[in-house]
């Protein structure tokens, strides 16, 4: 089957249904998204074929796969043939090298084109990869390698030496330290260049079955250690049907994903899901900076733009003029991941580059996006929108036995029903832990919301984060977005605190946009300013001022880190926390 040919399945009628998405549920199942997808000749399914030989084997393997752009300005292209072939290379390397069907890879560098060829490499290969993100300290870094039981490592020499080496040794199962950028590796390590150069550009992709473990991606909790969630390579049935619902992904499709893929969006929809789909992959090794994506999205032509509401945010802040000087005639689809987006900053992607940001919620228990604004839908500002085709979702009241379904409008747990090909298959180590997830037939997410009365979800925030106060259940994220609609305000975070009175209070800590400074007369008028919008009952008592607010790396406001540290409680797992100055 090829992508010329597939408008003619059972499957393509599916997709194109979206155009009225609701009917587009109606016809779909899981079978159709295997239908996009080819197996492996011998039998068995395995992602990097999926990804990049099955392309090859149509015909479309001088279709550029992946352009990389380095900070100093340095670029490189990879056709589907080129990381087909450097992806064998990396998988001869690693049998080479003594690794097994089975073993688990981890990577920890910045992005490189190493990155990505590692990661399907190791795929194709049979082992199992899992991403951490390079700035992670040692102890984040030594902590999920020990729960994983990792066996190798991919990095560069300066983040080894600092982070790996003084520790290497006490994790029995690490055999092999892979180094991206040296040609003579320190003892007990392999440089990566000279061993790919070597190694040979044939190799037969491993027999994994649609069940094998591939990929374990690690979440924070609230407490203790980090949850290592696994998948398997069923997942891609879920990353090739819903890049193409969410995203619009299509072969060919120029596609900029700005997540890192040292978390989940980043390897889902920054390295499976766009070439699955066929498309044009961009990435920029450099961090955020507003002229250089703006240059990106008019120099690139982008037409599929997969961002952060931290992101969002910052241009935001920088003002619509700031865009002014730049062509973005070629945007498509633009869509937000990570947490809620507020809903002007839904509205500010229409005036900026003509279209709105579509958001979606998903987490990396799911594996991939699970509800979503799709593109023939009519956007509400704020909404997660609706589920996707083959994902049920419901609201549910958890403190009810059995599961109770929430009316319209009421707030309670988001819940789905189990079965989409990339949920989690288990938390390492920790089945107890992921049992408790699962209850009366729905898995619950932790995360709060309700459904209106045409079907779209509302985040509420999560479960733990929920206000109540004087009888009424107050979303952090209505009040945060009221907040930010200040002009002086450019983050909110919101919190309850006790009080012998109310039960809660709500206390909330804003970050300012430039050329604001703090006062007393500021503080005065954004509460005034929150009472007009929200209601005295809801909004907050008191507004604090800080210079930043504390975000984890994949820009989620930790609320139960900013009231841990009100109330003088334990700070939980702080492993995925940026530097703040709270």
């Amino acid at each position: 089957m090829t992508w010329e040919t597939i408008a003619k399945t059972d499957a393509e009628r599916a997709f194109a249904a979206l155009t009225d998405p609701d009917a587009g549920r109606a016809a779909f199942d899981w079978d159709q998204a295997a239908e996009m997808l080819d197996g492996l000749p011998g039998g068995g399914l395995n992602i990097a074929y999926e990804a990049l030989d099955r392309h090859v084997a149509h015909g479309n393997g001088d279709r550029l796969a992946l352009r990389w752009f380095g900070k100093d300005g340095d670029a490189r292209d990879f056709t589907y043939a080129d990381l087909a072939r450097a992806t064998a290379r990396f998988a001869n390397v690693l049998r080479h090298n003594g690794l097994q069907a089975g073993d688990r890879l981890y990577s920890l560098m910045g992005r490189k084109p190493e990155l990505y060829i590692a990661a399907l490499g190791t795929l194709k290969a049979g082992l199992v990869f899992s991403p951490l993100f390079s700035a992670f300290g040692p102890e984040p870094i030594r902590t999920r390698m020990e729960i994983g039981e990792a066996n190798a490592v991919v990095t560069t020499e300066s983040i080894y030496r600092r982070k790996i080496a003084k520790w290497r040794d006490e994790i029995p199962s690490l055999k092999t330290v892979f180094l991206v950028d040296v040609d003579d590796a320190p003892e007990g390590c392999v440089a990566l260049g000279p061993a790919l150069a070597a190694a040979s550009e044939e190799f037969e992709v491993a027999a994994t079955q649609p069940e094998d473990m591939a990929l374990i991606h690690f979440t924070s909790g609230t407490t203790g250690r980090p949850k290592g969630a696994v998948h398997v390579h069923q997942a891609v049935y879920a990353h090739v049907a819903t890049g193409r619902f969410a995203l619009n992904l299509r072969p060919g499709a120029i596609y900029w994903c700005t997540a890192d893929p040292g978390w989940v969006t980043g390897t889902s929809y920054g390295i499976i899901s766009p070439l699955v789909n066929g498309a044009t992959m961009l990435v920029d090794e450099a961090e955020f900076d507003l002229d250089r994506w703006y240059g990106m999205l008019e120099r690139e032509k982008v037409e599929i733009w997969y961002t952060a509401p931290t992101a969002i945010r910052m241009m935001m802040r920088a003002g619509a003029e700031a865009a002014a000087p730049y062509d973005f005639s070629n945007l498509q689809f633009l869509a937000s991941v990570g947490e809620p987006l507020n809903p002007e900053g839904v509205v500010w992607g229409k005036e900026v580059f003509g279209h709105p940001f579509h958001d979606n919620w998903w987490q990396t228990e799911t594996g991939g996006i699970m509800i979503a604004n799709l593109a023939a839908m009519d956007i509400k500002p704020g909404s997660m929108g609706k589920p996707l085709p083959g994902i049920e979702a419901g609201v549910v009241d958890s403190g009810s036995d059995p599961l109770r379904e929430c009316a319209t409008g009421e707030i309670g747990e988001l819940a789905l029903r189990p079965g989409w090909p990339s949920m989690m298959r288990t938390y390492l180590h920790e089945q107890a832990r992921y049992d408790k997830t699962f209850r009366d037939g729905w898995y619950l997410s932790g995360d709060l919301a309700m459904k209106d009365e045409d079907g779209y979800f509302w985040f509420v925030g999560r479960a733990d984060d929920l206000i109540k106060s004087s009888g009424h259940l107050i979303g952090p994220f209505e009040v945060e977005s009221a907040l930010i609609e200040h002009e002086a305000v450019a983050e909110a975070g919101v919190i309850g605190l006790p009080d012998e009175t109310a039960g809660e209070v709500v206390k909330a800590y804003v970050s300012l946009n430039p050329g604001y400074e703090p006062s007393e007369e500021l503080e005065r008028d954004i509460r005034g300013h929150a009472r007009k919008k929200l209601g005295p009952a809801v909004a907050p008592r008191e507004v604090v001022f800080r210079n930043t607010l504390p975000k984890t790396r994949s820009g989620k406001i930790m609320r139960r880190l900013l009231k841990a540290r009100e109330l003088g409680l334990p700070e939980g797992d702080i492993s995925t926390l940026e530097t703040d100055e709270s």
